[in-house]
């Protein structure tokens, strides 16, 4: 007899939330059926700002997805450099392949956004552009056929990466890398503080790296510059090394020279062997040049005025009288190359920047269509 009392009370009870609901004009209902409706999202996530999301603020973009460019790319993307990488090229399983595999470790990365397209669109608002792509060099091909077929290449990139990011800075990667940059400069209508080569910052990091093995200490301790061309051109600045503020010079007036029966010489022979003997061996070199690209990416987007040397204009400085791009020591900022130091050298040094930039204007003066 209770357990029927307490069946009926219950049903009562019922009865009035029924009621209850239905008086308060279906509003109450109208929530639980939105609720029952509601996506996962919808009911985990309350948004409190439903305006267009804030564009990037530290974008970079890499153009070229080869094994220099996925460098790059992976250099920049572990020294949280970014808050957008994006990815340009032609080759669109690539591309895709590359993307994929860079979100899928997305958790162990402070980059959150990480897009790729061969569409120029996918690189709008880009603070730094990246340009990694190009042809390499066939066998018997002249130098001036391979900078020109490059150019032609360039002239599809460069006036798309200016149309998406008008203000950004170009950093040029591609060799030859100094009249690259020269042709960049020129395609992109960019004032020269915007547009940068690599340059010889890796020749001079390799060159660093050598001098110390020698000398049986760390890579950073060796302080010592090479300018001009990346290339079989580049200047060893043998008056400017020091160790501790201690000048090798001074140790030995003839380090560097034919006459240095130490053979320092040999060092800069093999910064510019470097290369081609680790072709040799793997095939290709992209992990000294990502994190030397890096490294500058990281003195432009944190504005450090940190010193590098890059290849920049040098017409009119050292008594260079012609349009060319060769690496001397820069100031990098958020604004480009802020400054250029007067670094002092001998007079022998002097004229080797200036034949360096003779054999760059030599190949530069008969290219077309820029």
């Amino acid at each position: 007899m209770e357990e029927e009392e307490e069946e009926e009370e219950e049903d009562r009870h019922l009865d009035s939330v029924v009621v209850a609901i239905s008086s308060t004009s279906g509003s109450v209902l109208a929530i639980l059926i939105s609720l029952k409706m509601a996506s996962v999202v919808q009911k985990l996530i309350t948004p409190l700002f439903s305006g267009p999301p804030e564009p990037p603020r530290n974008k970079v973009t890499v153009v070229g997805v080869g094994q220099v460019g996925m460098a790059c790319a992976v250099s920049i993307l572990l020294r949280e450099l970014a808050d957008e990488l994006a990815l340009v090229d032609v080759i669109e399983d690539k591309l895709k392949g590359e993307m994929m595999d860079l979100l899928h470790g997305s958790i162990f990365l402070k980059t959150p956004k990480i897009v790729a397209d061969k569409d120029y669109s996918v690189t709008a608002n880009s603070r730094i552009v990246v340009v990694t792509a190009g042809v390499r060099q066939q066998e018997g091909e002249s130098r001036l056929n391979l900078v020109q077929r490059n150019v032609n290449i360039f002239k599809h990139i460069i006036p798309q990466i200016v149309r998406y990011s008008p203000d950004c800075i170009i950093i040029v990667v591609s060799n030859p890398v100094d009249i690259l940059t020269y042709v960049t400069w020129k395609l992109s209508g960019f004032p020269k503080h915007r547009v940068i080569g690599s340059g010889t910052n890796l020749d001079s990091a390799r060159f660093r790296f050598l001098m110390a093995e020698k000398l049986g200490i760390h890579a950073s301790s060796f302080n010592g510059w090479i300018l001009g061309e990346h290339g079989d051109t580049s200047v060893p600045v043998w008056s400017g090394t020091n160790v501790a503020g201690v000048n090798l010079q001074m140790l030995n007036p003839n380090i560097g020279t034919n006459s240095d029966e130490e053979n320092w010489k040999e060092t800069h022979k093999r910064v510019v062997d470097s290369a081609y003997e680790v072709i040799k061996l793997k095939g290709y070199t992209n992990w000294a040049i990502g994190l030397s690209v890096a490294d500058l990416t990281e003195s432009l987007i944190r504005n450090m005025n940190r010193i590098h040397p890059v290849s920049t204009m040098v017409k009119g400085m050292y008594g260079i009288t012609e349009e060319v791009y060769l690496s001397l020591p820069c100031a990098l900022n958020n604004g480009g190359v802020a400054s250029v130091v007067n670094i002092t050298l001998t007079h022998d040094e002097v004229s080797q920047l200036q034949a360096s930039a003779s054999t760059l204007w030599n190949i530069q003066k008969d290219l077309q269509n820029i």
